[in-house]
């Protein structure tokens, strides 16, 4: 670990904790990393590589703070920095979840998108999770490559998951011996009652199953049982770095908007950027939800429709009609609304579960949308608008991910696809993005850091939308 000054001569230290591979066991070892700390009484402030919604649910549930996500080829580099540094001030220690295996980024051929990048651009040493399952003398090798691949990536040390017993840890501490520079740090003994349980996008939400203080208690006590923290945080090396430059934040002109986000068990797929960024130039965030609340919030000027899982919540969505009367009647009025992924689905006609069965959804757009067995894409995005929207003129690009189970049909005649999609490699790839009024959808996730004036367009849409609607109309 490293530390470093903050303004006011505060000392914070900071650690990315890596895996070898995806299903190294990062997560758990995050997660107990984070609850031991606190446990500790310290103020802990994390962060997420990449584009993921749940993991970063999970870190907030157990430091009470909102975790961040970082992303090497959403965000520009400057974007990182200042996103990191603003929200890590005033934690006494800072833990970023890596993505995926340490160097896996965006091909073979460069460090681009990976967590190594990430923690280079951050100055943080990176501890690194191997899961030990089955090996022993061959874990030297692994943690050997993985020493010597980047010699400007610098490690705390190498964390052993899945170790068998006391002896299978004392083979890997002989087999370490000699061969890597970094230390041991620990070994965490198989622990198969201590689990998360997982759906089709990965661990379930921190809404549908928040840790129970006696989960958090055994995630702790898995990290302390396997690694002397104590002597983890004695031996850090301080960092000094000048403390960064933070604009003060954009001051917001005109009146502020009411934008009512959907937030519930099948919303809760969203950036905290996202929202703060509305914040900043004047829009009063306004949560619901689509599954029991039978009414908008009342004199929004705006909605947004996040990802999550309307599929498991078909029944509960598909019965709430005055809500969806609303909706078009808004979106038919010229109301600015968003919908992403889950959001988009929910917008469409109806939502086709895997038992066949339908349920009818909004209706803004003529698109139904059928929940398939296997993963139907999966991938950044680059959007280029070919029309104006509510996110952006024409020719501006925003950066997202897109990742789900369904598929989409029908013909959208009375909407307009208004974006050119291409792939992190640049090819050119079909993800419609639909507008009808001024209510856009997609299948993509946009990040609004990713262009600046994403967020003040739309919040000036909003703006524009209540000036119109304040306006005393004129009789015949």
């Amino acid at each position: 670990m490293v530390r470093w000054d903050h303004p006011g001569g505060k000392k914070i230290k900071g650690i990315v904790i890596a895996g070898a591979k995806s299903g190294s066991g990062k997560t758990t070892l995050t997660l107990g990393m984070l609850a031991a700390l606190v446990k500790r009484g310290l103020k802990v402030a994390s962060f997420k590589v990449g584009p993921d919604f749940i993991d970063p649910g999970h870190h907030k549930r157990i430091t009470s703070r909102i975790s961040r996500n970082l992303d090497g080829w959403m965000l520009p580099r400057t974007y990182n920095w200042e996103i990191f540094h603003r929200y890590a001030a005033g934690a006494d220690v800072v833990v970023v979840e890596g993505v995926m295996g340490l160097y896996d980024g965006y091909d073979g051929r460069s460090e681009a998108g990976s967590t190594a990048q990430m923690a280079k651009w951050l100055g943080l040493p990176v501890i690194l999770v191997v899961d030990a399952k089955s090996m022993a003398r061959s874990a030297a090798a692994l943690v050997q490559g993985f020493e010597g691949f980047d010699p400007d990536l610098s490690f705390a040390g190498v964390l052993f998951n899945n170790v068998a017993s006391d002896r299978h840890h004392a083979y890997l501490t002989e087999a370490l011996e000699g061969h890597v520079r970094m230390p041991l740090l620990g070994s965490i003994l198989r622990r198969s009652e201590i689990t998360i349980p997982e759906r089709h996008l990965g661990l379930v939400t921190t809404e549908d199953h928040p840790l129970t203080e006696d989960t958090t208690a055994a995630l702790a006590e898995l990290v302390e049982s396997g690694i002397d923290l104590d002597n983890l945080l004695e031996k850090i090396v301080d960092l000094h770095l000048p403390p960064p430059h933070i604009p003060d934040g954009a001051q917001p002109p005109g009146d502020p908007v009411r934008i009512g986000v959907a937030m519930d068990n099948a919303f809760c797929f969203y950036y905290q950027d996202n929202l703060d960024l509305l914040a900043s130039f004047g829009a009063e965030i306004t949560p619901f939800s689509p599954i029991t609340d039978p009414h908008l919030p009342e004199n929004v000027d705006g909605l947004y429709f996040g990802g999550g899982y309307p599929e498991l919540f078909a029944r509960q969505l598909s019965a709430n009609d005055s809500l969806h009367r609303e909706i078009r009647q808004a979106v038919d009025g010229g109301l600015p609304v968003y919908g992403e992924c889950g959001g988009f689905m929910f917008l469409g006609e109806s939502i086709r579960d895997l038992k066949g069965h339908r349920y009818p959804m909004v209706g803004c757009f003529p698109l139904q949308f059928l929940m398939q067995p296997r993963l139907k894409s999966l991938g950044y995005r680059e959007i280029t608008f070919t029309t104006d929207t509510i996110l952006g003129r024409a020719g501006q690009t925003l950066r997202g991910h897109e990742f789900h189970y369904s598929e989409m049909t029908g013909k959208p005649v009375s909407a307009k696809d208004v974006y050119r999609v291409t792939t992190r490699t640049g090819l050119e790839r079909r993800v419609p993005g639909f507008q009808k009024a001024n209510c856009l959808g997609s299948y993509v996730h946009m990040h609004f850091g990713s262009n600046p004036s994403a967020a003040p367009h739309w919040v000036a849409a909003c703006r524009e939308y209540r000036l119109e609607r304040k306006k005393p109309h004129e009789t015949p």
